[in-house]
């Protein structure tokens, strides 16, 4: 659904994109508007999460629709908090999901001198001035939501003062905090964005792009409309908590003397169960070595879905299920499970892996002989073909597939019992071996030569089919098997959420050779067990670890 949407040309029959924000693009496209252009502005100082990849597939895929264009533009108007490396990595993973902004890559740090320029205008119109409050004591002038502001001592300073405090400022004279640059609106505005926003403040900070060439900074409220004005942008498309920033984003574009005159909307941003997006928390996730940095399987980054073995394509379809909404609330985590199921299963391989072995001896076959046997590789989809799996006297089952004293319906292996291993023969229980401690160290069966490829030579029916791997060729592997990082704590009352302590468990598996020159991009799916692919990170030549990007068993219902 997410490439046929991201695929139709401009002049589609567009009927079908109902949403508000589809409805405000239509119109102005009918009144003023030839062609659209949007942006992804992220702020260079975290890495991106799938809140992020919800906006990203948003601006990229309407420009798209509607045959416009759509910038990567980073606002980088804090240095205290950004670097270089965050930059690099919003740029591969806004590649990695499929999207291209060609030439169109912007900083806001490139627009300094003109965010500048537009400063001194404010201040010569009477629209802005240096303000010598504190930011305590600017708390206390600005007012509550029900009570009104009062207006700042230094706010009838003449235009003169204010050009050469301003200009003080940026050569440097003053220190952190000392001053600031507030716009001049209404002091009295119900909104308390209104109230005379700063909209410089001094900052003797090393930018990662300027270097030191700036010792004061734009506050984002001023620079974001500016960028998008400067840009050209038609639709500065934005998550909620910037509507009540909506009159103000106005004010500064209206103001500055640019002739364009983008139109902000706004939309909830995405919440999903069991999983926290602050960047905050998760910056003190890494630093705290809570987790294996920011690319850890169990972070919600984009970096950390695909070392865990996400597919853009899945994120994309999670997105566009989604859809966008003004009303805030919380998507079951569960769905972004369903999108990857959906998109490997019939993508991968199905191999055979034991993560919890138990040996079973089959006391009839031949001694020393390993014999390859057929398995197709994805009985969904018969043009992946099939394989060739080694077998022999000695295999590996899961210790979950035998019971010595079975339950009722328990349908696998047991004494006197017979099952199917996949591909390959039936096998019957007729003995046991265990340790001094009662612990059960082999099983021993039977095998029926007659019913090689797991069919029946008589027509009799076995209820139970497992799978397995041969003892003596198979790849002693690690399986990282991962799961939510958080718990949804209904115990509290604030919502907070907690730890998960099982988010990752370690095992030992036993898979089949057949994966043994896989690649990082290959995906398989475990039989019985889940899908996983190759961890770009840990695995090495000497000993692959694999990462379970997620379990075969779905929480979430599709309606159709």
């Amino acid at each position: 659904m997410a490439d046929e949407k991201l695929n139709m040309a401009s002049g589609s029959d567009l009927s079908a994109t109902g949403n508000f924000i589809h409805n405000y693009i239509q119109e102005d496209l009918g009144e003023n508007l030839s062609r659209i252009n949007t942006r992804f502005p992220p702020e260079p100082n975290g890495y991106l999460h799938i809140g992020h990849a919800k906006s990203i597939c948003l601006n990229f895929g309407l420009a798209k629709l509607y045959g416009g264009k759509c910038n990567l533009r980073f606002d980088d108007t804090n240095p205290s908090k950004e670097d270089t490396e965050y930059v690099e990595s919003i740029e591969e993973d806004v590649k990695w999901l499929g999207f291209d902004w060609e030439d169109r890559l912007y900083f806001a740090s490139s627009y300094f001198d003109k965010f500048y320029e537009i400063a001194v205008k404010l201040i010569k119109e009477g629209k802005a001035f240096v303000c010598d409050l504190n930011a305590e004591e600017m708390r206390e002038y600005r007012g509550t939501l029900s009570t009104p502001g009062k207006n700042s001592p230094y706010r009838d300073r003449s235009v003169e003062e204010n050009l050469d405090l301003f200009e003080r400022m940026k050569n440097g004279e003053f220190p952190d905090g000392a001053r600031t640059l507030r716009a001049k609106i209404d002091m009295a505005s119900p909104n308390i964005n209104m109230r005379d926003p700063v909209i410089y403040r001094i900052a003797h900070a090393s930018h990662h792009a300027t270097g030191d060439k700036w010792c004061i900074y734009p506050m984002y409220d001023f620079a974001h409309p500016l960028e998008d004005a400067i840009e050209g942008i038609t639709h500065s498309i934005c998550t909620m908590e910037f509507e009540d920033h909506r009159p103000l984003y106005d004010w500064v574009v209206d103001n500055s003397g640019l002739p364009a005159k983008p139109r902000q909307i706004e939309f909830a941003r995405l919440g999903l169960t069991n999983t926290v997006m602050s960047k905050r928390y998760l910056r003190a996730l890494v630093e705290d070595g809570k987790v294996d940095g920011w690319d850890d399987p169990r972070m919600p980054t984009i970096c950390g879905l695909r070392r865990r073995g996400y597919t853009p394509e899945s994120i994309r379809d999670f997105c566009d299920r989604i859809g966008v909404s003004k009303a805030n609330s919380k998507v079951d985590s569960a769905l972004l499970d369903y999108c990857i199921r959906d998109d490997l299963k019939e993508k991968a391989s199905v191999v055979m892996a034991v993560l919890d072995p138990l040996k079973v001896i089959i006391d009839n076959y031949p001694e020393g002989q390993i014999e390859m046997l057929e398995v197709e590789n994805n009985p969904e989809n018969e043009s992946l073909g099939s394989r060739m799996v080694p077998f022999s006297k000695e295999i590996y089952i899961e210790q979950e597939d035998f019971m010595e004293e079975p339950v009722k319906k328990f349908f696998r292996l047991a004494p006197d019992k017979e099952v199917r291993l996949k591909g390959a023969y039936f096998i019957k229980c007729v003995s046991v071996d265990k340790d001094e401690n009662g612990n059960i160290t082999a099983v021993h069966c039977t095998y029926d030569p007659e019913s090689k490829g797991g069919n029946s030579p008589d027509g009799r029916k076995v209820k139970g089919t497992l799978h397995w791997v041969n003892a003596s060729t198979a790849i002693e592997a690690e399986a990282r098997l991962y799961d939510y990082m958080m718990l949804d704590n209904a115990d509290d009352p604030d919502g907070e959420m907690i730890v998960n302590p099982e988010s990752l468990i370690i095992k030992t598996a036993y898979i089949e050779p057949s994966v043994e020159h896989a690649t990082i991009d290959d995906r398989f799916q475990f039989m019985r067990n889940g899908y996983y692919c190759i961890d770009r990170k840990l695995s090495k030549p000497e000993k692959m670890v694999f990462n379970r990007i997620v379990s075969l068993k779905s929480s979430f219902k599709v309606t159709k």
